[in-house]
């Protein structure tokens, strides 16, 4: 069972910045996206503080965020990359049983993957992620690449917004 304080700060950069984000499109009354949290079991609690100092996930999460976009359901994970090669490990199966079933409701999933080494925002499309996992799950590459990803799914940062991922899911459905 992993432990609720082993992966230190990794990916709170870019939950800071989707959430300011997602802040913004609430303001201009764009979207309503909320952070889910993920259910702990505290094990230990410094009794002077009050604070946590340790304790597991209680159980599995489904994303990181969900919400609607216009009326569109929508739900997403963030993961952090740090080089050109992205480990499909990062992902779990009943991340994908869930993003596949919100897909058939009629919601639209995806993951944004941050690029730490390139600086690159990128929005993998469910139906992208699915070719990969499948591929996975048949016997060929564990991860996929840089290279492999549709150049036009890059996220760009405009308007004083930080992850523009909602030109994304605009592209997403016109191409379905």
């Amino acid at each position: 069972m992993p432990s609720w304080n082993s992966r230190g700060l990794r990916g709170s950069t870019l939950e800071e910045l989707i959430n300011l984000t997602n802040e913004k499109y609430r303001a201009n009354h764009l979207a309503l996206i909320q952070k889910i949290p993920t259910p702990i079991k505290p094990i230990n609690i410094d009794k002077t503080t009050r604070h946590i100092t340790l304790a597991y996930f209680d159980q599995k999460s489904t994303v990181d965020y969900i919400g609607a976009v216009q009326g569109i359901p929508i739900c997403f994970d963030a993961k952090e990359c740090a080089n050109d090669t992205f480990p499909l490990q990062n992902i779990h199966e009943h991340q994908i049983e869930f993003m596949k079933e919100f897909e058939q409701q009629g919601g639209v999933a995806f993951i944004l993957i941050y690029y730490s080494s390139k600086d690159y925002f990128y929005y993998l499309r469910f139906k992208e992620l699915l070719t990969f996992w499948e591929r996975a799950q048949q016997g060929g590459r564990k991860s996929f690449r840089y290279e492999e990803l549709t150049p036009c799914y890059e996220i760009s940062t405009n308007n004083g917004v930080f992850v523009h991922y909602l030109e994304m899911v605009n592209q997403d459905l016109a191409s379905r």
